[in-house]
């Protein structure tokens, strides 16, 4: 394990396109809750790669906040939740595992078709219908990022003070609930 973290390590991450852009980002109002839709589109650079064949696991983690603005205080913090996806890669089978944390795990034969789970995935409620005020308009900000908290110690090190690890994306919108 010691001699796959070092490898890993030893291939520092190339920059090719390291940001993450969000092209569609909207809430829609179901029976259940209020969803977030959203899609993502980036590409993990060579060293990225390296490091998931070579056992590291990726978690990729979004967050979603609303804020209800008010003019006499601050503004209320109506929603705050996250999510992490985790990508691995499994010798043996030569497949892809994608996962959200705390719930069923996919495996693709290809590393485009994992992505394709995590650069859009399912529709997430995000609030409970008591949640939010029907009428009035909220902030919306989310953000998704490469989440190098969940990477190995070793690793962690070089990935903080490595700019080159760093895929993150942040948008900012409102929403009339419903």
């Amino acid at each position: 394990m010691q001699l796959l973290l070092m490898v890993a390590c030893a291939y520092p991450a190339q920059a090719s396109d390291d940001t993450v852009e969000i092209t569609r980002h909207f809430i829609e109002a179901a029976e259940e809750g209020y969803r977030l839709s959203a899609a993502y589109s980036f590409e993990l650079n060579h060293g990225l790669e390296d490091a998931l064949v070579h056992g590291v696991q990726l978690y990729f983690t979004t967050e979603v906040e609303l804020t209800r603005p008010r003019w006499y205080w601050v503004d209320e913090k109506a929603v705050r939740v996250k999510r992490t996806a985790r990508i691995s890669y499994n010798v043996l089978t030569r497949q892809y595992h994608v996962g959200i944390v705390g719930s069923v795990q996919q495996s693709f034969a290809t590393l485009d078709d994992a992505l394709f789970l995590i650069r859009r995935p399912s529709r997430w409620v995000i609030a409970q219908r008591n949640q939010l005020k029907p009428g009035e308009v909220y902030n919306v900000s989310l953000r998704m990022r490469l989440d190098r908290d969940f990477l190995p110690k070793p690793i962690q090190v070089n990935a903080f003070n490595n700019s080159e690890w760093r895929l993150e994306a942040k948008k900012t919108f409102q929403y009339r609930a419903e």
